[in-house]
């Protein structure tokens, strides 16, 4: 099916991107082929791009924004705006004519913008901006209904109604108010008052029954003082009936002299637990309950609240209680028991049955279901007012977010730094403009790596450590020769921000050409030069160890030094082939020379520097073919996948472009030099020395091979 849409293209990076002009394409992008796109995801956060407008776009809040949800932004804003290239102007205001009020959500949006300009005291105003939406926020908060399904108490004025929000707020627990408030939402208010009725009618059927408030209002409070000491009463007459059954067991069940006798060497108290554990009082066979005296000092307390509370209301002023009576006075509590059983869960019963009632009769549930209600009934009009601060992002950024995702126009064209490029680092005589964020280097190093791309992993800090951040810098033209792990230099980020970088890891890849044309120089000289540090070393070490052991032998006593062991003949044969070897050694290495010298002399004048030319390709050649290959296959991609971005593409960074990423250090244009350096090191005369031997070596060795026919 052929394209409704006519599309433009542009090549870069090694593959077409698409060219997006006009709102006409950003709405038409539907129609685009995702295989096509340049990217199909990114983070929303560590990249160069307003972080509010990442947020509105990412619908589903998983921190990462994809193309489904780019290509809702783009037909939400294009189908409120009445031009749809007013997103390709990228403006931060909207004039209100410019709103498509055609649909409900238009009309609802545009009444919204309005109403906004009419709180900030600018009603007559035609246009509006996101500087109007920077109070956004407050603004939403300051309304006495936000539509957030939340009541605040402090916002009510009626003391009694305030009151009753408090308690349920108290008892129910609170939801937070966009004001950042707490308050009540429709749902805790049902299960307050749902809760509020149960235990009402609950205390109702008590009230109802005289078994169960056998002594009124004052019930509860007998109850607990009676079940704070019913099982340890039943255990006291339990024992007596045991004492009743056998007469010997009235002493062992009062405890034994020898339990007194582990009592008496501790430090005894009224609510020690070894003391709580002995009996009431003393067993004996149908012996009735003290209730004054020669009771266990530990439920004294208890028991004078027992007499106090139960027994005198129902039994009189007793000194004493029987079997009997305690057992009718369990039976009298029997029918209480059974109501607190089937008391319901609930967590007003705090605020007692008075306030309950009084809360469940005056009203205040219909009146805050009516603040609710209100506070519902503006959400459309809240969401409208979220509604124009989401066009005026979409309209100032969407066009930019498509040209760093869709394609990646700002990045292949230069006009501007791409999205994901948070700044410039200066370092080596170097400006590195591919700079992006890293949340963890070895994460990031280990897949980075297969990019081709040089990149030192560098530590960001300013203010004194106050502020740290990771960021891997691509060096693409010069050489590697002096980036080093604690290398440092600086930092500048999108803002202008200067931050302190060192270098902590180091992804080596091939940087450039002359690089590689110069390596196999570079590491012939850089062995030579190990080379000779290791003998210097070791003759310098060895020439160490005999003075030291000279001056130890020296330091002993001569009667103590044995005889030195006579010295070995001299070995005319053995000195013949040491001489012999370096002289076919001397003659191999003439030799070549000879030949090479002979060869390249036998040439005409103008050959001569082709043949070094030649001789220096042949090998420097190997390694600039392999470091050629390298740098075209620098791919981009992995560096942003690595980052969070799901890259579609294979985006190339040739040897060309690499090297505009890359800023070498130049003198101006005009600029006047002088090379007179007042401190250079005087040149020695050696080398030249040096370079005279080697062409005599060379003559005469011509002149051996017959090179000047004399032969």
């Amino acid at each position: 099916m052929a394209a409704s849409h006519t599309w433009k293209f542009f090549r870069a990076g090694g593959f077409d991107q698409v060219q997006l002009d006009s709102g006409a394409d950003l709405l038409a992008l539907r129609e685009l082929d995702q295989k096509l796109w340049a990217a199909l995801s990114c983070p929303t956060r560590g990249i160069e791009f307003d972080n509010r407008t990442l947020d509105l776009i990412d619908a589903d809040g998983d921190a990462q924004v994809r193309a489904n949800e780019v290509l809702a932004a783009v037909e939400w804003a294009g189908r409120l705006l009445k031009d749809a290239d007013l997103l390709v102007k990228g403006a931060d205001s909207l004039a209100l004519t410019d709103i498509d009020d055609s649909g409900e959500e238009g009309k609802q949006l545009l009444a919204s913008a309005r109403h906004i300009l009419k709180s900030l005291g600018k009603p007559e105003a035609s246009g509006i901006s996101l500087a109007d939406m920077a109070d956004i926020e407050k603004f939403v908060a300051g309304l006495e209904f936000n539509g957030d399904g939340v009541i605040c108490a402090g916002r009510i004025a009626d003391a009694g109604l305030r009151a009753t929000v408090e308690d349920i707020a108290k008892c129910c627990g609170t939801a937070a108010d966009l004001s950042g408030e707490a308050g009540i939402s429709q749902e805790i208010s049902d299960k307050f008052f749902a809760e509020a009725r149960a235990y009402a009618a609950w205390y109702a059927k008590g009230e109802g029954d005289a078994a169960v408030l056998l002594l009124g209002e004052s019930t509860l409070a007998a109850a607990e003082a009676f079940h704070a000491v019913r099982d340890k009463v039943g255990d006291y007459f339990t024992r007596c009936q045991l004492a009743a059954y056998d007469a010997r067991a009235a002493m062992p069940l009062s405890r034994a002299v020898e339990d007194y006798q582990q009592l008496a060497a501790q430090n005894l108290s009224m609510q020690s637990k070894e003391v709580a554990d002995f009996p009431l009082a003393t067993v004996a066979a149908d012996k009735p309950l003290p209730l004054t005296s020669g009771i266990n000092p530990a439920w004294q307390d208890r028991l004078a609240a027992l007499r106090e509370r139960v027994l005198v209301p129902l039994l009189g002023n007793k000194d004493s209680l029987t079997a009997a009576e305690w057992a009718a006075l369990c039976a009298r509590f029997a029918p209480f028991d059974a109501w607190q059983a089937t008391k319901p869960a609930n967590s007003v019963e705090q605020l007692g049955i008075v306030r309950l009632r009084e809360t469940l009769g005056n009203g205040h549930k219909a009146a805050i279901d009516e603040l609710l209600r209100q506070d519902k009934a503006v959400e459309a009009e809240v969401k409208a007012i979220r509604s124009v601060e989401k066009l005026l992002h979409f309209n100032r950024d969407l066009f930019k977010l498509a040209n760093n995702f869709v394609s990646f126009r700002s990045f292949y064209t230069g006009r501007e730094k791409a999205v994901f490029q948070v700044g410039t680092l200066y370092l080596d005589g170097r400006s590195c403009e591919l700079c992006v964020k890293v949340a963890d280097t070895n994460k990031h190093a280990a897949f980075a790596t297969m990019s081709g791309v040089c990149l030192a992993y560098c530590e960001c800090v300013r203010n004194g450590g106050a502020e740290k951040m990771n960021i891997a810098a691509a060096f693409t033209a010069g050489d590697s020769d002096f980036l080093m792990v604690g290398r440092n230099g600086i930092f500048y980020d999108r803002k202008g921000q200067d931050w302190n970088a060192s270098i902590v890891r180091i992804v080596d890849h091939p940087i450039s050409i002359r690089q590689a044309f110069w390596s196999p120089y570079k590491k012939l000289s850089r062995m030579i030069s190990e080379q000779l540090q290791k003998f210097a070393a070791t003759k310098a070490s060895a020439v160490d160890d005999k003075m030291l052991k000279a001056a130890v032998e020296n330091g002993k006593h001569v009667s103590e030094t044995p005889a030195a062991p006579p010295k070995p003949p001299f070995d005319v044969g053995k000195f013949a082939g040491i001489f012999a070897a370096i002289g076919l050694a001397i003659g191999a290495i003439g030799g070549i020379v000879a030949s090479i010298v002979s060869g390249i002399l036998g040439l005409k004048f103008w050959q001569i520097p082709l043949a070094v030319i030649g001789l220096m390709l042949l090998v420097s050649g190997p390694s600039m073919v392999l470091a050629w290959f390298k740098l075209k296959r620098r791919n981009l991609g992995p560096i942003l996948d690595a980052c969070g971005w799901a890259i579609n593409a294979r985006m190339r960074i040739n040897i060309p472009f690499g090297t505009s990423l890359t800023g070498q250090a130049e003198l101006p244009e005009n600029a006047q030099r002088s090379l007179v350096d007042p401190f250079a090191e005087k040149k020695a005369l050696w080398p030249y020395y040096l370079v005279i031997a080697a062409g005599i070596a060379a003559l005469v060795g011509l002149w051996y091979v017959g090179f000047f026919g004399h032969r």
